[in-house]
């Protein structure tokens, strides 16, 4: 039975026997004759006595396959889809329009409006059913919706990577404004001895340039624009040495479980980015937990397929290393899901989070070209599920990033020093004659260019902002190579733009330091570099 039983009140007429033959032929022919697909069964046993040729053609079956069989039998319907046509129409005595899918011979599935007129012939109970395809308009539909969600991803989209410029660009300059807080600061208490009163000041000042340096970490790593030595990793190894950080940031009232996977594949990505990732999940994780709870890191090898990916905005098939961190707290309603990741969107007190959090994890898993996806529902917990492409090769040893505590000192070498920002020129000349360096400048790339051709003796070191107008640092260094062949080079940047990415500068056997650096930071990469070379 596919369709809805309206019961026939009309009183019935009494005809004579032509009357009657007449009625049937007039009947018969436009039964037939209907466009709509239709049929008549048995009250009774539901067992088809006769369908129309656009039955037939809706459906596939022949009229013989039809007759004495039923619509489950013929598997038009399921059992669950009858019975529930059946339970509306004892319970109204009207069932109309009712939206159904039913399959044809061949097994295609159709959506269809089914209705169902009894009647009552020759004191036999009947039903005719006439059914209207409504395949392509619910294709249509979805079709609207479909373009419609790829128009709402396609905003969102252009709103992230719109927002992620700004943070670019905004964390550059103040990463420029904090590498001069930060560097006279430490001048200062050069200056000052240990019961000066002032040093604490110093110290108060510090403390927040390097916080606030933080903040910047964090909206360059929204942004992708993060600078990154990407190496082979073993996930498992890595999460395992920083486990005791995690333990650490989450508390003692919970529970931090590791679940390293077997045979893990290697991975491609900068170590501290995964440091990033965790510590950002882990500290999320432990504020949605109120009180005593559980955390859950684990890893796992992962292929992901065709059946996978449409459900997965932006992934594609093939082989992932999966790192998940599960947690046992609030979760969060589908509202709150839907904006998780967008810069700056929290649901925390602001004393207690900038909204990053998540908004970074997803630059620097985007970054890596890989996939994130959160799973939650209230009071149920959250997961968040990342994808990272396999990369074939042996795992890197990470080595642990270590700065002296005592400033290391040159001697008398000669270093060319490059940068556009003329504040930030003068305190790295300071810091660099402070630590015994001969220091040559240029405010730009041809001063610096023209001030080699002219300088008789030789350069050890040339250290040179990678953004910069006209020229950038790589192509600076490349030029001043074919004068100096032998000099060595020392890269500042306060963020990954396209050209440091495509030189692969950061991936190369070269010196870096990121901006904002401290005075000890400086001195040791200066010092790198330069032992580099008398090597």
């Amino acid at each position: 039975m596919e369709g809805i039983f309206l019961s026939n009140q009309n009183q019935q007429k009494q005809f004579t026997g032509q009357e009657l033959r007449d009625s049937e032929e007039r009947f018969s022919i436009i039964f037939d004759k209907s466009p709509l697909p239709t049929s008549l069964f048995k009250f009774d046993d539901l067992r088809y006595t006769d369908v129309n040729t656009a039955w037939c053609d809706f459906y596939g079956f022949s009229r013989e396959e039809a007759i004495g069989r039923t619509s489950v039998e013929l598997k038009i319907l399921d059992s669950e889809t009858l019975e529930r046509l059946w339970k509306i129409y004892l319970c109204g005595g009207v069932i109309k329009n009712v939206e159904v899918e039913v399959y044809t011979k061949h097994g295609e599935k159709k959506h269809a409006l089914t209705s169902i007129e009894t009647i009552t012939f020759r004191k036999e109970k009947f039903a005719i059913n006439m059914v209207v395809d409504i395949t392509e308009q619910k294709k249509a539909v979805r079709n609207i919706a479909e373009h419609d969600n790829l128009e709402k991803q396609f905003i969102q989209a252009q709103k992230m990577e719109a927002v992620g410029r700004l943070a670019g660009g905004v964390a550059h300059d103040i990463n420029n404004m904090l590498s001069l807080i930060q560097g006279y600061a430490e001048l200062a208490m050069e200056k000052t001895s240990s019961y000066d009163p002032m040093r604490e000041d110093l110290e108060m000042i510090l403390d927040a340039g390097k916080r606030s340096a933080e903040i910047t970490r964090q909206l360059l790593g929204f942004a992708r624009k993060q600078n990154i030595a990407p190496k082979v990793l073993d996930l498992n190894e890595v999460v395992a040495n920083a486990l005791k950080m995690f333990r650490r940031l989450i508390g003692e009232d919970i529970n931090l479980g590791w679940l390293p996977g077997e045979a893990l594949w290697t991975v491609k990505i900068d170590p501290s980015q995964v440091d990033q990732i965790l510590a950002n999940l882990c500290v999320n994780a432990r504020d949605a937990i109120d009180g005593v709870g559980k955390i859950t890191i684990e890893t796992s090898n992962v292929i992901l397929d065709d059946a996978y990916c449409p459900a997965h905005e932006g992934s594609v098939p093939g082989e992932f290393v999966m790192l998940a961190v599960s947690d046992s707290g609030c979760g969060m309603e589908k509202e709150i899901l839907d904006h998780c990741f967008e810069p700056f969107f929290t649901t925390k007190d602001v004393s207690k989070g900038t909204g990053l959090g998540l908004s970074t994890v997803y630059g620097i898993i985007k970054q890596n070209d890989g996939y994130i996806y959160a799973y939650s529902e209230p009071d149920r917990g959250t997961t968040f599920k990342i994808y990272l492409p396999y990369h074939a090769g042996e795992p890197e040893k990470v080595k642990a990033k270590t700065i002296p505590e005592k400033l290391v000192t040159g001697h008398g070498e000669t270093l060319l020093l490059v940068e556009d920002e003329l504040p930030l020129l003068e305190l790295a000349k300071m810091m660099l004659a402070r630590l015994n360096y001969n220091i040559l400048t240029a405010s730009n790339p041809y001063e610096a260019i023209t001030l080699v051709q002219k300088y008789g003796k030789k350069i050890h070191l040339l250290i040179t902002d990678i953004i910069m107008p006209e020229m950038n640092g790589h192509d600076l260094a490349e030029r001043i190579r074919g004068i100096h062949p032998d000099i060595k080079c020392l890269f500042m940047s306060g963020y990954a733009e396209s050209a440091v990415v495509h030189h692969q500068v950061l991936e190369g056997e070269i010196h870096f330091i990121s901006k904002p650096f401290s005075y000890p930071e400086l001195a040791a990469k200066v010092r790198e570099a330069l032992d580099e070379i008398c090597n």
